[in-house]
């Protein structure tokens, strides 16, 4: 009986083969007078059979491992662009009010990145080869990205609380840049390892003045540290409703600056209201576009000119442009959605070599004034006095 069940069916003997007759035993020229060899030879052969049957159903386990069991590894794509002073669902990306604002023309388009695996999915280890071997896709391990134990539900509020806090300070900045006063309240956040404001501060405190002039925004503070001359800062704090005032000490900076070494929150006062309509996108990286956008919208005159203008970066109230991850997925998106021009961090300038995307420009800015002039000069038809990236 064959493994099946069934019996077999014979096929014709090859040259000089062996074939058993109907009653079982070996004729032919060359048939063997042992009958006990031709036995252990068949038993022998069918074992191979076995083995071979076997084989072929552990291959196919492993393919099927392959195309269905969920890898740790997290795959990133290009993603859609957004036109920060265009339209999202029939409503303005960008809405501004109490303060008068101008027509705009062009795109000023956010760039993101698809990003598929866990914790918030999964990918297959096939997904893994066939995106280690596409050009504008990257492969990373989930540890690298995602401390061990971290939910999707915790993904997704950090995301949610990036995205609001890039929009406030994308306000800021904007309005930094314009030179209109704004009120930041800033509250201690944490400290870092250098600092010796740990112990004299405490997380939540606000801070209300430095060597008795008003906080009013995180640019005064730091000019109110760095007038010290590395003398102690007497700062006027309110902790738990209570006002104090306590001597912080301060030390060099790398740049020469002075610091208390200490992170912040903030909360905005902003002189007209700002709203931002967009779903499904989380994360810091918008900020620069956001800013970008917000400038426009409060400029007479087209900033973008009618040309098709992307970037990607962070942004600080100050105006400091921050690097992201997965510049080079953003880059081909933006590519692929037809901008002839790409803003890119500098910190991000080093990961393009080599893979610009054909057909687009990418300059390197550190700044939002660096940026803003990019899209003035191309939107005016000239030529951006900032280094280019790739």
């Amino acid at each position: 009986m064959s493994e099946s069940g069934h019996q077999p069916t014979a096929a014709p003997a090859a040259p000089g083969s062996v074939t058993p007759d109907a009653s079982g035993q070996p004729t032919g020229s060359h048939a063997p007078t042992d009958l006990a060899a031709w036995t252990r030879r068949t038993r022998a052969g069918r074992r191979r059979r076995r083995v071979t049957t076997v084989a072929g159903a552990v291959a196919g386990l492993l393919t099927l491992t392959a195309v269905v069991l969920p890898s740790p590894y997290i795959i990133e794509s290009p993603g859609p662009t957004f036109n920060t002073i265009g339209e999202f669902e029939g409503e303005p990306v960008i809405s501004v009010s109490g303060a008068e604002t101008y027509p705009t023309d062009g795109n000023l388009d956010l760039t993101t990145v698809y990003v598929s695996g866990p914790p918030t999915g999964w990918t297959t280890f096939l997904d893994v080869v066939r995106s280690g071997i596409t050009p504008v896709e990257a492969v990373i391990p989930q540890e690298l990205v995602y401390p061990s134990g971290t939910t999707s539900d915790e993904v997704t509020a950090e995301n949610t609380e990036a995205m609001a806090t890039s929009q406030s300070w994308a306000v800021a900045a904007a309005l930094e840049n314009l030179g209109i006063d704004y009120r930041q309240t800033l509250f201690v956040a944490g400290f870092t390892e250098e600092s010796r404001a740990a112990g004299l501060l405490e997380p939540k405190d606000q801070l209300v003045t430095a060597d008795g002039v008003e906080v009013t925004g995180l640019e005064g503070l730091k000019g109110r540290l760095n007038a010290s001359g590395g003398e102690d800062v007497e700062l006027g704090i309110v902790r738990g409703g209570e006002e104090l005032e306590i001597e912080v000490p301060v030390y060099p900076g790398a740049e020469g600056e002075w610091l208390m070494g200490v992170y912040l929150d903030s909360d905005f006062e902003f002189p007209l209201d700002v709203s931002v309509t967009l779903e499904n996108v989380g994360g810091p990286s918008a900020g620069m576009m956001f800013a970008l956008g917000i400038i426009d919208e409060l400029t007479p005159g087209a900033l973008a000119g009618g040309r098709h203008i992307a970037g990607t970066g962070t942004i600080d109230p100050d105006g400091t442009v921050g690097e992201i991850g997965g510049i080079v997925q953003k880059a081909s998106g933006a590519a692929d959605s037809g901008a002839e021009v790409f803003l890119a961090p500098e910190g991000n300038c080093a990961e393009l070599a080599g893979r610009t995307p054909d057909g687009i420009s990418v300059y390197s800015v550190a700044t939002l004034e660096q940026a803003r002039s990019v899209v003035e000069a191309v939107g005016s038809g000239g030529t951006p006095q900032v280094p280019t990236c790739g």
